[in-house]
């Protein structure tokens, strides 16, 4: 079968790979349907590395994958051939101690899509077939739509970034970066009761998606920052902020902008090295700053949420290319003038 991986920056290449003839009883065996570039894919498409971790050997990418189940091993349940099902990349291993104190993002041993962190690599989900275990396998509706499905994977890390701001409840909120995971983390909020959000980027395509899922207020901080400036006067204004864009400016403007004893939480992954915080302004406005990282039993939320229409994101998907167009693919999906969600068909 056919598979998309990444050898070095700019070298992405359709391969050929084997998949397993039969099926352990726990397992499923899944046919591709749909699968969206993240922007982790993006970074190891236009510079073979994500932060620290480098490709060195054959990587193939994607975790925002959806499909339809093709064959069942013996002791599965709950399953059928032939149902769509989103498919959760994370695989933790459930016996390591942050594992058993239901921190299963945090897994010492985590397996999960698409990753070069360990060698040898993590391969990941854009291939015409998947063998997983039953327990990375979240069953759909009959004929419910893969394209959707496939957003699971990023609303769940929304809404983990979501709970780790805690109670927002009738609270002011900045989110830094509108691009689909800022745009999701607007949806998120508003779902947990905030009661004002303000975004923030530099395109203005971008900002007008976020006005429409829900932003109260945007701020193109290209063309307009001096609109920022009543919010980080004083002591700030914010009681919360998410910072999206992996940006060292975004954060300064979160460290700013958020009022004393707010917090902020970094969703955005940053630059390799090190990266300037104004620790004194933390010290001095006692502000909480936290780390999200992936997700855990807000996978299973997401899906509900797509499933039973209590969000809706489907404007959010602005491409669909097949697989041996996946260098133009690639391509669109950096073009964030244009585009906001691109995914993979074999298909298309």
């Amino acid at each position: 079968m056919q598979a998309c991986a990444i050898h070095a920056a700019k070298d992405l290449r359709l391969i050929d790979i084997q998949t397993a003839s039969t099926l352990q009883e726990h397992e499923v065996r899944v046919r591709y349907a749909t699968g969206g570039i993240c922007g982790s894919d993006i970074h190891y498409y236009h510079e073979g590395r994500v932060g620290a971790f480098a490709v060195q050997e054959p990587l193939i990418l994607g975790h925002e994958i959806a499909g339809t189940v093709s064959e069942i091993g013996s002791a599965v349940t709950g399953l059928k051939v032939g149902q769509p099902v989103a498919i959760n990349p994370n695989l933790p291993c459930l016996k390591c101690d942050y594992c058993l104190a239901g921190q299963t993002n945090l897994c010492q041993e985590m397996v999960f899509f698409g990753s070069a962190a360990v060698m040898p690599h993590i391969q990941g989900g854009f291939r015409e077939e998947l063998v997983v275990p039953q327990r990375q396998c979240v069953g759909l509706p009959d004929g419910f739509d893969t394209a959707i499905a496939a957003f699971a994977e990023p609303l769940a890390i929304c809404l983990h970034a979501v709970n780790r701001a805690d109670n927002l409840l009738h609270k002011s909120l900045l989110i830094t970066g509108c691009g689909p995971i800022g745009c999701l983390a607007i949806m998120a909020a508003r779902l947990a009761g905030v009661r004002h959000i303000t975004a923030t980027d530099v395109e203005d395509t971008v900002l007008d998606m976020a006005l429409k899922l829900g932003a109260d207020e945007v701020i193109n901080i290209r063309t307009d920052a001096a609109r920022l400036e009543k919010y980080e006067s004083g002591r700030g204004h914010f009681d919360a902020a998410i910072e999206c864009s992996g940006n060292p400016l975004a954060l300064r403007t979160c460290l700013n902008a958020v009022r004393p004893r707010g917090t902020i939480v970094q969703t955005g992954m940053m630059p390799p090295g090190d990266t300037p915080i104004l620790v004194n302004k933390m010290l001095s406005k006692e502000l909480s700053m936290k780390g999200t990282f992936r997700f855990h039993e807000e996978f299973d939320l997401a899906v509900d949420l797509l499933v039973n229409q209590r969000l809706d994101v489907s404007s959010l998907l602005t491409g669909v290319y097949a697989f041996s167009d996946a260098d133009a693919a690639f391509t669109a999906a950096t073009d964030r003038s244009k585009h906001m969600k691109i995914q993979l068909r074999f298909d298309a």
